[in-house]
């Protein structure tokens, strides 16, 4: 557990940092600090190891003020991600993932059995071991900056926007791939982000914090989006807040319609509007408006437009898919990817008006 007791920091040119922050992030959970630029998010980060001392108050991290450890052995302690994942560049892959089990004299046979480990845990080729970060790209880069940070296996992680330089869809495959991390390891983590989505997806808890560092709320992220405290918190979360607090409603069994599908290669008579396009699992590929398939589908001819959602996920991800599918149809799977069915927006919108209707007694 790491908690702020009264923490400020005053820099010498006068700027108040963060004000008075008191804040518990429990122990094998992920806690997201979120706010706008100058809110004091990655200077609370920092001061919990010791790589800025706060002016005021005191941290503790399970018990023990920081400022009575080593600042080395603290930071050893603890895994930390940064933007642009950090790593040196003179270093193979490999050597960077085994930085802190090398400085903290492992044998060279564990680190390296170590470090291997964990290049293939974060869904990394292990043939990619022997190359230099410049070799990388960026998703990649990011992936081994998580790897160095669990390497010599520490209770807490540090994150400091650690996601916000790569592209949206590699973005997103990284939140995934570190929720599924989280899931199986159970760390201790505190993850700075300026993006509000981001925060809800990935955080157990999320504090606001308001510019100046007074933190305006802390909560789940389905209760700060159902009950902001203040008219800040609201504007910070978004006029949309209401549709992203669908993503913790379970969809209920939603009216599922079975579609015409199609595989690649398969010849078109062109009849009716839209068709959608299975592999040899009964995946969804994409679909296909047949009118314009000129003989037989072929890869040019797929509409990629859409997402998928499960059965079993939110009334979210079913509205997503719904609205962005080319043919106005959310594509419904099961949790193998089965295609089962697809689901229209107002169906969607019928289900989420019934979940939200109270109850009737029975007579």
């Amino acid at each position: 557990m790491i908690r702020f007791d009264h923490v400020s920091k005053r820099f010498p040119d006068g700027t108040l940092a963060v004000d008075e922050l008191d804040l518990t992030a429990p122990t094998g959970k992920i806690t997201v600090l979120v706010g706008p630029s100058g809110c004091g998010k990655t200077t609370s980060l920092r001061m919990i190891n010791r790589m800025i001392e706060p002016t005021s108050g005191a941290i503790y991290l399970d018990g023990r003020d920081v400022a009575d450890l080593k600042a080395a052995e603290l930071r050893r302690g603890i895994g930390y991600v940064i933007q642009h994942a950090g790593l040196f560049p003179h270093r193979t892959i490999l050597e960077n993932v085994g930085t802190v089990p090398t400085l903290l004299g492992w044998d060279k046979k564990r680190v390296r059995e170590r470090s291997m480990e964990l290049i293939e845990r974060v869904g990394l080729d292990p043939a990619l071991a022997k190359r230099y970060p410049a070799q990388l790209s960026g998703g990649q880069q990011q992936r081994v900056g998580v790897a160095r940070a669990l390497a010599a296996d520490p209770p807490v992680m540090l994150m400091d926007e650690p996601f916000s330089a790569v592209d949206p869809i590699v973005r997103e495959q990284l939140q995934d791939e570190f929720l599924r991390l989280h899931d199986e390891l159970e760390k201790t983590i505190v993850f700075v982000t300026h993006d509000i989505d981001e925060a809800i997806k990935l955080g157990d808890q999320v504090a606001v914090l308001r510019v100046g560092g007074r933190l305006a709320q802390v909560a789940d992220p389905a209760y700060l989006l159902t009950h902001p405290a203040d008219d800040f918190v609201a504007g910070f979360v978004g006029r949309d807040r209401g549709y992203r607090a669908l993503s913790f409603q379970a969809a209920p069994q939603l009216p599922l319609h079975s579609e015409r599908t199609l595989v690649l290669g398969e010849s078109v008579d062109g009849a009716g509007e839209w068709a959608l396009v299975v592999d040899e699992r009964n995946h969804p590929l994409g679909w296909v408006e047949t009118a314009r398939v000129n003989g037989s589908v072929t890869e040019s001819d797929l509409q990629r437009g859409g997402t998928v959602a499960q059965a079993s996920g939110s009334l979210r991800s079913a509205l997503d898919a719904a609205l962005s599918a080319p043919s106005r149809r959310g594509v419904i799977v099961d949790d193998s990817g089965e295609l089962i069915g697809t689901v229209r927006a107002h169906e969607v919108l019928a289900a989420i008006e019934d979940a939200d209707r109270p109850a009737l007694d029975e007579p």
